[in-house]
């Protein structure tokens, strides 16, 4: 069983997603819930959360209408305007659709560094755990010490960090980003998604190798419960196939014991945004 806990999904407008620069040309058209599922059933993933890309309830609309005709879209994590009083109403507006399971803030493209740590901001997180949905934590590895104070003022709400927090992996630096995910997996309400690592590599030159002890900082901080597969599709094409980067994970989780690897295939995430085992 292996569930896709990280993808994304758009109809390609060049206005509505203005991070995707000429740089990253290869994303400037439509991915649509079609093509993605037939990519997951060519790698054998039974199912998949999609996330958001844009910053606009529209898109969250459009995700969750999408879970109707896809069944593997198993879940959304979607964008809400959480400095927003108001939030409160759309959150409920979005709820009425089990299908959404949590909600992310591009935190990493605000151009304050302590914008995680806004009081609007956290009032608007404040208003999640009440209503069962997760935050998705995005942000650049030197966030990580704004991240941990935020995670802080919420001790009781579930928080996944995605992407391993985005360390340098293109330089090869492991510190000080290792020891600050050693504090932050302290928090038992955090849990990691194993996703978004090829991108933050060298495209053209990763190997599995030197991606590994990342993997290996991670699972000796976090373990196997508190850990999630992830593909980062259609992102994740910039630098790898789907397979590719499904069977880089199976070898990593290879030594592992079965009910181990099942917790990072599928389990965790199950567990964390509440899906419904089989559907």
């Amino acid at each position: 069983m292996w569930i896709d806990s990280h993808h994304h999904l758009w109809p390609y407008v060049a206005e509505q997603y203005p991070w995707i620069t000429e740089q990253l040309g290869l994303l400037q058209r439509d991915f649509l819930p079609g093509e993605f599922e037939t990519e997951l059933k060519q790698a054998g993933v039974c199912g998949a959360i999609a996330v958001q890309a844009r910053q606009h309830v529209a898109e969250t609309r459009w995700l969750l209408e999408a879970t109707r005709a896809y069944p593997a879209i198993r879940g959304v994590v979607g964008w809400v305007p959480l400095c927003d009083p108001g939030v409160e109403a759309v959150l409920d507006e979005l709820c009425a659709n089990p299908r959404l399971v949590g909600i992310r803030h591009i935190v990493h493209d605000e151009l304050d560094d302590n914008f995680i740590l806004r009081e609007d901001f956290n009032r608007g997180v404040s208003r999640l755990m009440a209503r069962g949905l997760v935050y998705d934590i995005l942000i650049f590895e030197r966030h990580l010490p704004q991240a941990i104070q935020f995670v802080d003022r919420h001790p009781r709400q579930t928080f996944v960090v995605d992407h391993i927090a985005k360390p340098l992996i293109r330089a090869g630096e492991l510190e000080p980003w290792r020891n600050r995910m050693r504090e932050l997996a302290r928090r038992e309400n955090v849990v990691v998604k194993l996703s978004g690592m090829v991108t933050e590599a060298d495209w053209g030159a990763w190997s599995e190798e030197a991606l590994a002890p990342y993997f290996g900082a991670v699972i000796e901080s976090f373990g196997p419960r508190r850990m999630m597969f992830g593909s980062d599709w259609p992102v994740m094409l910039l630098a790898s196939s789907y397979q590719r980067w499904k069977t880089v994970v199976a070898n990593w989780l290879a030594p592992l014991s079965s009910d181990e690897r099942l917790e990072i295939q599928g389990r965790t995430a199950e567990r964390t945004y509440g899906l419904r085992p089989g559907g």
